[in-house]
């Protein structure tokens, strides 16, 4: 059953760090390369598969950072969603969500993309031989998005 854990560093610091590093690990290919942030974990039966960072929050702005990784396809469901996207936009009242999304990564690029973020390509960001895909994703169009259709 999956399952899923919202975090910060004030309510559990070694979840939080555990989740982080898990995700770093699965980005960058070496935990440690975020700071300050809390977490989403899923999960499948108590088994860590996949983790949100919520990071460069922005409060005046009301913008707030994502980043992800999974170990399992089957992580992305519906209401994995609906709890991610409850962070930003209900609980911090944020305005924007953004996403930095490596080129190589299509999956998430077209799963982004279908959920209604908008894109920017950006050559070269994550190096010389590399773009990066900044992706943002507005309260308004998390509402009217066909996910949330129906939901109060």
């Amino acid at each position: 059953m999956i399952g899923v854990k919202y975090s910060d560093i004030r309510r559990n610091a070694e979840f939080n760090e555990a989740v982080g590093d898990f995700v770093s690990q699965i980005i960058f290919g070496e935990p440690g390369r975020f700071e300050r942030y809390s977490t989403l974990a899923v999960h499948d039966n108590g088994r860590l598969i996949a983790g949100v960072l919520y990071h460069h929050f922005h409060p005046r702005d009301g913008v707030i950072e994502m980043s992800a990784g999974s170990i399992d396809k089957r992580w992305l469901t519906r209401p994995v969603l609906r709890a991610m996207f409850s962070v930003p936009f209900e609980m911090l009242g944020c305005q924007l969500a953004v996403l930095r999304v490596s080129e190589r990564n299509a999956p998430m690029l077209r799963i982004a993309k279908a959920y209604g973020f908008l894109e920017f390509i950006i050559p070269r960001l994550r190096g010389r031989g590399e773009a990066e895909h900044i992706l943002t994703l507005s309260d308004d169009d998390w509402r009217a998005n066909r996910f949330n259709r129906g939901r109060s």
